[in-house]
């Protein structure tokens, strides 16, 4: 018999925990899902016991707070199916579909041969398929709503980051609940009615894109006409969500998959004040009371007193096949289609994210009796484990810093500005002496197109007081002889094919106003000298590439070019980096040095057609380092890496570099 009141109280005790973890979960920094998971597992028998848990929440408790769920579930796999922007995968196609196999198939793989280890302990006879398909389909699934939410809240959705991680988790959706749907069908057809009702999924697909969905387009210009979402609209729109997920489960496909395809088929062209409306009618149902009923619900199946040491066993087990696979196979599928390591790596921690979608996975396998408790248990704490790592992580290889900067660079291409690669050098006096300083400046700003020379200089102003006469005379007379050798040497840059400009001016103090003029100037490579006024704060100022220049850059001995060497040890890609451009942009040989690491660096490099060796510094050598504490003495060129670098892609570097050496 069902107690109301006790109802009642279940409600009240379910719906503050959740927002209580909810919001504890959101002040650290993690989804709110973790919070409502974490309060229906607390609530449930692994804190509360048998005595207190089976009193508030026990057996006959239990149905009228899954059928609630199941309502919350419902709606919130229609605003999923409507909110899905079917435009993510366009113009990233091949990127996005290659990551998404690669983050499904590997992960869906090593959790199928998982299963089939640990079938015997959990499942048998004609359930043993259902269950490793389930299995494969749980490892591979990504939350898609959660990293929309993670993207959302560090901005990342406007970076092509974001981009194509959200088309990626798209395609990988549809993977996921394909795969499920085989399985829920598999595991409902032992019934005869269900053998040939599971037959009717295709049927039904074409029905509601091919008919329904022309039917609903409809629906807009009643809108428009009303001028508001009327409750006849509304009550039109549900009437067909609860039609399309009752068909599902009638088949044995079950609601989920109705609730999710009414929502995908609903009209987008013109509709978006319509879906607006629609989206602010349920969500605040849904999202604040029904769907927060779920996952408290699912979290009251949870029994982690049951579990022993076989189970931390397997436990173990499926997280490194969760973590392991799909990070690796995302990794791996991304760095084929040329992503940048840092940006792969990044994108495979995005995929790896569970949540939401996991915990509707576990609850189907549940109820379908694939899972037992035990293993649901288990599979809810990887869940748990997969979304809650995602946060710290991506901060640590994608940092707030690489993002702001990203943001900027597709503010500058939504308005068509090309940004140029700008290399500042500040010119200290004589200026006229300066020119194989602003020389190595223009050779690395040639490196990559279209770039900027911009020549900093400050001068002093005169001591003493100025008089109009002979005095100011000669001091304008300085000043133009000063601009003009600023221009000759802005000519020297020009003429190796990148654009040059000068910044001069007055200075009351040289050494503090040099960090202003660095920092406002936002270089993406700074070359100054070893001497300058204040060396120290200007170059700890920026955060981008730093050359010092340390001592005069050897030119060789009779014209010819000097070899470069570069001391490749710990945190020396950058001058190795720097080392290369000089090389093949000046036609000289390279020489690394440094252990085992010079060697390999130098192998890869000479595979790619550079005349690169291993060995001792050559006599005359240019010789290039890491702007470190171990710098090497006699060094001409210390480099320091740019904030949150990346490391350099070789091959990629040495391609970029050949079409500028047969350039006029």
């Amino acid at each position: 018999m069902l107690h109301m009141d006790l109802l009642l109280l279940d409600l009240v005790i379910v719906l503050a925990a959740a927002r209580l973890f909810g919001a504890a979960a959101r002040w650290l920094g993690q989804p709110p899902v973790i919070g409502e998971i974490v309060a229906g597992i607390l609530l449930g028998p692994t804190l509360l016991g048998p005595l207190i848990g089976d009193t508030l929440f026990g057996p006959e408790m239990r149905p009228p707070l899954q059928a609630l769920a199941n309502v919350g579930l419902v709606l919130f796999m229609f605003i999923v199916g409507l909110e899905l922007d079917q435009k993510l995968v366009r113009g990233k196609g091949r990127l996005a579909v290659t990551v998404a196999l690669g983050s499904t198939v590997v992960p869906f793989v090593l959790g199928c041969a998982l299963a089939l280890a640990i079938a015997g302990e959990h499942v048998g006879g004609d359930k043993t398929l259902p269950f490793v398909l389930f299995m494969g389909a749980a490892m591979s699934a990504t939350a898609f709503p959660v990293l929309a939410r993670i993207l959302t809240d560090r901005g990342m959705q406007r970076i092509t980051l974001g981009g194509l991680s959200l088309a990626a988790a798209a395609v990988i959706d549809v993977l996921a609940w394909t795969v499920l749907a085989v399985v829920v069908g598999l595991a409902g057809a032992g019934e005869a009615e269900g053998q040939w009702k599971v037959l009717l999924a295709l049927p039904y697909a074409l029905v509601m894109f091919l008919v329904v969905k022309p039917l609903l387009a409809r629906l807009v210009p009643a809108y428009e006409k009303a001028g508001r979402l009327t409750p006849g609209l509304l009550s039109l729109v549900l009437i067909g969500l609860i039609a399309s997920s009752w068909a599902t489960e009638w088949m044995h496909v079950h609601y989920i998959f109705g609730a999710f395809v009414f929502g995908a088929v609903m009209p987008r062209e013109g509709a978006e004040r319509l879906n607006h409306e629609i989206l602010e009618r349920l969500e605040q149902l849904a999202v604040l009371l029904l769907l927060p009923m779920f996952f408290v619900v699912a979290g009251l199946n949870v029994n982690l007193r049951e579990l022993d040491l076989s189970s931390l066993g397997t436990l173990a087990a499926i997280l490194a096949v969760a973590i392991g696979g799909k990070m690796l196979g995302s990794y791996a599928a991304a760095r084929t289609q040329r992503l940048p390591n840092r940006q792969s790596w990044a994108m495979a921690a995005l995929l790896n994210t569970r949540g939401l979608t996991e915990i509707v996975i576990l609850t189907v396998g549940l109820q379908k009796g694939v899972l037992d408790n035990e293993l649901y248990s288990l599979m809810v704490v990887m869940a748990l484990v997969t979304t809650g790592m995602t946060g710290p992580l991506l901060r640590r290889l994608y940092p707030d810093r690489r993002v702001a900067r990203d943001i900027a660079e597709a503010e500058r291409a939504a308005l068509g500005v090309t940004a140029a690669h700008r290399v500042l050098v500040i010119v200290p006096d004589p200026p006229a002496a300066q020119a194989p300083l602003v020389g190595l400046a223009a050779a690395l700003a040639t490196a990559k197109s279209p770039s900027e020379v911009v020549l900093g200089h400050l001068r002093p102003y005169p001591k003493g007081r100025l008089e109009v006469g002979s005095g100011l005379s000669s001091e304008l007379a300085e000043l133009a002889e000063t601009l003009h050798d600023l221009e000759v040497l802005a000519g020297t840059a020009r003429e190796r094919g990148a654009a040059a400009r000068v910044v001069s001016r007055f200075s009351a103090n040289v050494a503090d106003e040099l960090p202003e003029l660095a920092s406002g100037a936002q270089p993406d490579l700074l070359v100054l000298p070893a001497g300058l006024p204040g060396h120290a704060t200007v170059r700890d100022g920026v955060t981008c590439r730093v050359v010092t220049v340390s001592a005069h850059v050897p030119a060789g001995p009779d014209a010819v070019p000097a070899p470069v060497a570069v001391h490749h040890g710990a945190g020396g890609d950058a001058a190795a980096h720097v080392a290369l451009i000089l090389a093949v942009l000046e036609d000289r040989p390279l020489v690394v040095t440094g252990g085992s690491r010079a060697s390999a660096l130098a192998q890869r490099l000479a595979k790619l057609g550079v005349a690169a060796t291993a060995g001792a510094v050559p006599e005359g050598a240019l010789v290039v380092a890491a702007d470190t504490d171990d710098a090497p003495e006699g060094a001409h060129l210390l480099v320091r890496a740019e904030q949150d670098a990346d490391p350099v892609d070789w091959a990629e570097a040495v391609s970029a570099l050949r079409p500028l050496v047969s350039r006029p």
